[in-house]
């Protein structure tokens, strides 16, 4: 993911950095496809991967809402004491769902 956010890569790119063979960088990459998070353009023998940028920024959006709640969390744990945010935590986050109102 993180050579795809440079630009466009075949297979063969992607796997060099790997000790992996081209059919295992493949299945990867077809989990990252039914993800649609990767788009492949066959081109011949050459694959051409790219990233689709726009189910991550959804994620990125979802995951949001729960930033207060984990670093809350997180607190506690750390230090046994409630943060600074507590009483607002609990009462920004519905018992179902997400704070933003996305539906889960």
């Amino acid at each position: 993911m993180a050579r795809l956010a440079l630009g466009p890569a075949s297979v063969g790119e992607l796997a060099k950095p790997f000790s992996m063979t081209l059919p295992a960088v493949s299945k990867h990459l077809r989990i990252l496809e039914r993800a649609r998070l990767l788009r492949r353009e066959r081109a011949g023998w050459y694959h051409n991967c790219f990233l689709v940028g726009q189910p991550l920024e959804t994620a990125s959006q979802f995951l949001e809402g729960y930033r207060p709640f984990w670093e809350e969390t997180l607190a506690v744990n750390l230090t046994g004491r409630p943060g600074p945010t507590s009483h607002h935590v609990r009462e920004g986050i519905p018992k179902y769902g997400c704070p933003t109102g996305h539906p889960t």
